[in-house]
């Protein structure tokens, strides 16, 4: 019997990052102490040469592999470089953190790198069930790195909580995939296409009830609302580096299937789902906002932050087609970007045994370290949406998509909300300038690596605002090639 023929091209970013994973868990054996940083590099570099195969190969004919179930094109390659940006922030804001813990190097780091496999597994997967599997890989990975921290009780009550409410969710996911199977005899995507496109949803009900236990699943990997229960307490509890790893790519991964999924696949029946997505999307705008204002803790603030701009991101999806397709994967972008640096600033605020997180605490940072607060007021603006940073561009492109499509209602909603989170952003900012405190953290000087991060993200934070055309045309190349 001989074996079917396998395409390894199109999995040559995949294979890099997972052979990058299996080294540093090797090599972790045989280092000791301050050699283990040489594993961040190691991770760093892996990371990189995937970014550089992904880079290489964009102009490469769109080709399937594993039988018609995964694909390398534009789509995938433009989320394969968003995941080795937001890995390799993750590995630079860890390692002061690692060196100050009983925390192994090569234990995060290989977790990081199979949980960005998972990622780019969701990202190519044109079938159902491998979507499955890299969402499990990734979650595994990630649910494991939130308790990774054994010693406190935090990060092991984050973990336990992630792990059953996860579980629980990928079994609506699951369920939804066997009904879209028995309703179209198929789990491959173009064929659930090529079936929708002859039948559409008109009298498929198991179909219809398929559709509505995905968007569950994919719901709670977004942190939509009512689905978003989980955020607060798990992006509190794990280290703050886990948290801006689920915060940017674990939510990246899941509107990558999510939109395949939904904006092609199910293009067919968009009438019958598109409306959910509507009323979703206005519940997690304003729920997350409403309730971020009350928070008095940085993380759960950002967790509060990370559902409202799930909220924007299902605008984009709700507009869809090749105004809304863009505009998502360019917030997604973007938002990465300026998240990544909140959480890195949230890090270098911190000391040892004191994580630094209420935001009272931040009061009179603007003086005593005015390049850390420089940085955190970009973000912050950001965030909120400020010009000429790259969240307005996001913002932006998301609200003209909306109103193009003819979602005006839904555009004047998520401004109205932007509005409303400029309030606790600013807070943030007020309280780093215009109150006196005590807080006095390290100097980056000291802490290189997550110098670097900040350095990193502030740079393409403003670059990206300034210049947002670059980043919107690879969006855009990368949105329509899918199909």
């Amino acid at each position: 019997m001989s074996l079917p023929t396998v395409d390894w091209v199109p999995l040559l970013p995949l294979l890099a990052v997972t052979a990058t994973a299996v080294v540093v868990l090797v090599a972790d054996l045989f280092l000791e102490g301050s050699d283990r940083d040489a594993l961040a590099w190691l991770s760093v570099l892996g990371l990189a040469l995937t970014a550089i195969v992904a880079a290489v190969l964009w102009g490469h004919h769109p080709a399937k592999t594993l039988g018609g179930s995964f694909i390398l094109d534009k789509y995938a390659l433009f989320f394969d470089l968003l995941f080795c940006f937001a890995s390799i922030l993750a590995v630079l804001m860890a390692v002061d953190f690692l060196t100050t813990t009983s925390v192994r190097g090569g234990e995060y780091y290989s977790l990081v790198l199979f949980a960005t496999s998972g990622m780019m597994t969701m990202a190519g997967a044109t079938d159902l069930i491998v979507i499955f599997l890299g969402l499990e890989v990734m979650s595994i990975a990630v649910y494991v790195l939130a308790g990774v921290w054994r010693q406190d009780i935090r990060s092991n009550e984050a973990a336990l909580k992630y792990f059953l409410l996860g579980a629980f969710a990928t079994g609506f996911l699951l369920f939804g995939i066997a009904l879209v199977y028995g309703a179209t005899a198929s789990t491959r995507l173009d064929a659930i296409a090529a079936h929708l496109s002859r039948r559409g949803g008109e009298g498929q009900e198991m179909l219809m009830l398929g559709i509505g236990l995905l968007i569950v699943g994919f719901g709670f990997k977004v942190a939509a609302v009512p689905f978003h229960v989980w955020t607060p307490d798990v992006y509190e509890g794990a280290p703050t580096s886990v948290t801006a790893l689920m915060a940017v790519g674990v939510k990246a991964a899941a509107f990558s299937a999510f939109a395949r999924v939904f904006l092609e696949t199910f293009a067919a029946t968009r009438t019958d789902w598109n409306s959910v997505l509507w009323w979703l999307a206005v519940a997690t705008m304003t729920v997350g906002n409403l309730l971020a204002i009350t928070q008095s803790n940085i993380k759960r603030m950002l967790a509060y932050s990370s559902i409202a701009h799930a909220g924007y991101l299902l605008v984009a999806m709700v507009a869809g087609g090749r105004q809304g397709g863009p505009a998502l994967l360019f917030y997604l972008l973007a938002y990465a970007a300026m998240n990544l640096g909140a959480f890195a600033v949230v890090i270098a605020l911190g000391r040892t045994g004191e994580a630094n997180e209420e935001i009272e605490r931040y009061a009179g940072i603007g003086f005593r370290r005015p390049l850390l607060a420089m940085a955190m007021a970009a973000f912050m603006l950001s965030l909120a949406g400020v010009p000429p940073l790259v969240g307005f561009a996001g913002k932006f492109y998301v609200f003209r998509a909306a109103v193009e499509s003819g979602y005006v209602g839904l555009a004047v909603i998520g401004v109205l909300n932007s509005v409303v989170s400029a309030y606790y952003y600013i807070w943030v900012i007020v309280m780093m300038y215009m109150c006196e405190g005590d807080l006095e953290p390290s100097s980056l000087a000291q802490r290189p690596y997550l110098a670097t991060t900040i350095g990193i993200s502030l740079a393409a934070t403003v670059l990206l605002g300034i210049f947002p055309g670059l980043g919107f045309a690879l969006a855009r190349d990368g949105f329509l090639s899918l199909g």
